[in-house]
């Protein structure tokens, strides 16, 4: 297979992600849709289809195949890791009032929109399902650590831990996970027609939720951001992904396993990173510039990443 074959392979993955966000863009510029649009399509996604989306790829995957003890521990491991190296590096470069805002911004990834839709446009079944089992361990893994590094550099608010463990027991996401594993594992079966209306449903969900991404993003925190909200963005947009998608490599990570493992790590920075910045007090405006920045940058990164690792035949 030529490169330019290689190429044109990975944009057929990329692009049709990326073109959601970029129409998101267009029609809320074109009057098309507004922020309560956004706001409600955004609670529908959080709420209602994209937990039925999960449920529904868990029932249909193979959880023999989908399911990988190693790989959930890789991840969890990998975040911890770019956590505590973005956290490092915080320290010495940025200032301290904004060192929570930059780590969060620089290691936690939006997984459950951007990651899950390229995992599918990758993969998938497979990226659904197996995406959809990783999904446990990123909702834990980044709430926890994000009010941690919040708040270590708020130090006249503390947090509440009962508040988060709450939040996160009652989160659709993992209670959809939670849901799907018995129907999966004991093959129960579900009416054909209630199966095709949750697909009805469960397809509004990446359209819809990239949409809405799209919608948010200001093409001016381009031009508005400094040298923290930019830092923060490469570092989660090549540094880490690059780090963490390597580790997976030499641990023995290969094929669907480490491309899901690398779209994973190079999903621009979450939106649910600002409503936490902006609840604990910190630099809101910082965080909705890497929010950004980093999503704009995924177009580019991501296309990038793909077609090198498949170049490498390493996915």
């Amino acid at each position: 297979m030529s490169l330019l074959e290689v190429f044109l392979g990975t944009l057929e993955v990329t692009l049709p992600v990326f073109a959601m966000v970029f129409i998101g863009i267009a029609l809320k510029r074109g009057g098309w849709i507004d922020t309560h649009f956004v706001n409600t399509a955004s609670n529908l996604v959080f709420k209602g289809t994209m937990p039925v989306l999960i449920f529904l790829s868990l029932i249909k995957a193979d959880i023999d195949t989908a399911f990988s003890p190693s790989l959930l521990a890789f991840f969890a491991l990998a975040t911890l890791a770019t956590f505590l190296l973005s956290w490092a590096w915080a320290i010495w470069r940025v200032p301290h009032e904004d060192r929570g805002v930059y780590v969060q911004g620089a290691f936690r990834g939006n997984c459950g929109i951007v990651g899950l839709a390229l995992a599918a446009s990758m993969y998938g079944e497979y990226g659904l399902s197996a995406g959809g089992l990783l999904l446990g361990v990123v909702i834990l893994s980044y709430n926890i650590l994000s009010v941690v590094v919040l708040s270590a550099y708020r130090p006249g608010r503390s947090a509440n831990w009962r508040s988060i463990v709450k939040h996160i027991a009652r989160n659709p996401l993992i209670l959809a996970v939670v849901i799907a594993l018995p129907f999966a594992i004991l093959e129960i079966g579900m009416p054909q027609w209630l199966m095709t209306s949750g697909e009805y449903f469960a397809s509004l969900t990446l359209p819809l939720a990239l949409i809405c991404i799209g919608a948010t993003l200001s093409i001016g925190a381009l031009r508005e951001s400094h040298d923290t909200a930019m830092g923060a963005s490469l570092m989660k947009m090549v540094t880490l992904p690059l780090l963490a998608t390597g580790a997976a490599w030499l641990v023995g990570f290969s094929g669907r396993e480490l491309g899901l493992l690398f779209l994973y790590f190079s999903s621009p920075t979450a939106a649910a990173s600002f409503v936490m910045v902006k609840a604990m007090g910190g630099n809101a405006k910082l965080a909705a510039n890497i929010i950004a920045i980093s999503t704009l940058l995924a177009s580019l990164t991501v296309t990038a990443g793909v077609f090198a690792l498949r170049v490498l035949d390493l996915i």
